[in-house]
């Protein structure tokens, strides 16, 4: 905010957060992704932010956390794929959903599970395996996480 206002930079709350969120701790890059994103569209703002660093927006990412939470593969597959289809490569993908999930309101050791997974899958992904068959199995055991969790907290085994 005080480079904004020694600038002249105009922005909004929200953009300020995805430069927060784009930069992952790295005050470089955040400064970096705010003047590249103000050169460029003349504002900070959340939907700017994203198209500038060209990561998966963290919503759309959310949203397929929410549908593995929910046990909705179909749903989750489509949000995923939805991202692909976008042109983000399995790895954004990967990394972007790692950072949301390490932020997201949810159970702890199911949160541990997704960090574990998600983890796993971003390792294979690293070693070339990038295929959609590797992000939709990553899916599918978050999924069964959630429902093995789900099922216990029901007094249900299985």
């Amino acid at each position: 905010m005080t480079v904004c206002q020694s600038e002249g930079v105009s922005y909004d709350p929200r953009g300020l957060e995805a430069l927060v969120f784009t930069a992952d701790g790295d005050m470089r890059q955040a400064l970096n992704n705010l003047q590249s994103t103000f050169s460029g569209f003349g504002h900070v703002n959340q939907e700017s932010v994203f198209k500038v660093c060209d990561q998966p927006h963290p919503m759309v990412v959310a949203a397929v956390v929410k549908q593995c939470l929910a046990v909705d593969y179909d749903g989750a597959w489509r949000s995923l794929k939805q991202l692909l289809d976008s042109g983000y490569s399995p790895v954004d993908v990967v990394t972007t959903l790692f950072r949301v999930v390490k932020n997201y309101d949810m159970n702890e050791f199911l949160k541990l599970e997704f960090i574990r997974e998600t983890g796993l899958c971003h390792m294979r992904v690293g070693d070339g395996v990038s295929s959609p068959l590797q992000l939709g199995g990553m899916l599918a055991r978050l999924c069964r996480a959630s429902k093995v969790v789900a099922d216990k907290a029901a007094g249900r085994s299985g």
